[in-house]
């Protein structure tokens, strides 16, 4: 589904998902990936919502984030909480849909002005960054 007609390069805005990835900006990603309005895509570690550790949390804690949206693949999932410990410690909430809402809630958020973290579960292929 695409979302945006016209794209720009100021921010990472999500421009069209499928089953098979996300379009940041125009650009097809098919692995999982972290997102943010003002910095470039990058590779999350994450191969399925059954590997989700700690650690991968504490990779977007780094970022300092207001909120993060937590795709979590064709249906809705909740983390546990204690994976998600070092940003409720840090006041940051963790908000996890289905990838499709997670992509359009991020994008109303970045459109707001907010400092908000996609974080995108994409099973399948994946980087090895």
């Amino acid at each position: 589904m695409k979302l945006h007609a016209s794209t720009t390069k100021q921010y990472q805005t999500v421009t069209g998902y499928d089953d098979s990835g996300v379009e940041i900006n125009a650009e097809h990603f098919d692995f999982s990936l972290i997102v943010m309005p003002e910095t470039a895509p990058r590779p999350w570690p994450v191969p399925d919502f059954e590997s989700l550790t700690a650690q991968h949390f504490e990779q977007i804690e780094a970022d300092q984030p207001d909120v993060v949206i937590l795709g979590t693949g064709a249906r809705q999932r909740f983390v546990h909480p204690r994976l998600v410990a070092t940003l409720s410690a840090r006041r940051i909430g963790v908000e996890c849909m289905d990838s499709q809402a997670a992509c359009r809630t991020y994008n109303i958020l970045m459109g707001e002005g907010r400092k908000v973290t996609l974080a995108l579960i994409i099973e399948g292929k994946q980087t090895t960054a």
